[in-house]
């Protein structure tokens, strides 16, 4: 069992950034989801094992990153240029080698982007 924690979320104005963590108990493939209030959960960003790989949604690409520690087996999410249409709890996900979906879910942690 795979544990996350997720840390960094706040309220930002439009056009600012925020950095989301989270903290795994091993090394393993992970990323990111969102829900924004009366929406579906929906796929932001993963990052292969090794950290060779990424791939973002198209509605956060140029915007937002992610990138492993693994050192400190962390993922990060830097966020910029926010908009109001970010808004959501944000989850960390991860995904075991070999799996086609993922596997273990963090808590979440609210982002709020005011316009």
């Amino acid at each position: 069992q795979v544990q996350l924690v997720e840390s960094g979320g706040g309220l930002v104005q439009a056009g600012g950034s925020l950095r989301l963590s989270c903290v795994a108990s091993e090394r393993i493939a992970m990323g990111w989801f969102r829900q924004a209030p009366g929406k579906e959960r929906e796929f932001v960003a993963h990052i292969s094992y090794v950290g060779s790989y990424t791939a973002y949604a198209d509605s956060v690409k140029g915007r937002f990153t992610i990138s492993r520690d693994d050192a400190k087996n962390t993922v990060y999410l830097q966020m910029n240029s926010l908009k109001p249409e970010d808004t959501a709890v944000y989850y960390c996900a991860a995904r075991e080698t070999g799996s086609l979906s993922y596997n273990y879910w963090g808590q979440g942690t609210q982002v709020t982007v005011s316009s």
